[in-house]
């Protein structure tokens, strides 16, 4: 069993079409669930985070930093992983996907420079590092910015 596949108990959840407060027949009558008098048992009950006029957790932690929505979320990955290739391969996105290297490219693909590379190699990426270039270069290869 893994966290992937946990399923609640046969049984254990109801529909959400679930009719409460039709009568005690239904096992859901008089209070329909709201048990006996109190705020949260009567109309207009205050909305989730509500602290009963005390400063609410939301706005007393202070507000830090902003999220650039201009900014690219680019894989990185090193020379070194780039060798399970054959010598004199094409090696762009699409056949990193397919070895398994890239799950996601997201905004693109960088080569960066850590580790050794033995095979001649034509690479094609959104971004080279300095070294991955030379190191890529002078195994005879080309680093394509696509």
């Amino acid at each position: 069993m893994e966290l992937s596949n946990l399923r609640p108990a046969e049984g254990s959840r109801h529909s959400d079409n679930f009719r409460r407060g039709r009568g005690h027949g239904s096992g859901n009558g008089k209070t329909a669930g709201k048990g006996h008098k109190g705020q949260k048992a009567r109309s207009g009950a205050p909305r989730p985070g509500f602290e009963g006029g005390q400063m609410p957790l939301y706005r007393r932690i202070p507000k830090r930093g902003f999220t650039n929505r201009n900014t690219k979320e680019i894989v990185a990955i090193n020379v070194s992983v780039l060798d399970r290739f054959e010598d004199g391969a094409a090696v762009d996105v699409n056949a990193l996907i397919e070895a398994g290297i890239v799950k996601n490219p997201r905004d693109g693909v960088k080569i960066l420079g850590n580790g050794e590379l033995t095979k001649k190699l034509n690479v094609k990426a959104n971004a080279f590092s300095v070294a991955a270039k030379e190191k890529i270069e002078s195994l005879g290869g080309t680093a394509e910015v696509m």
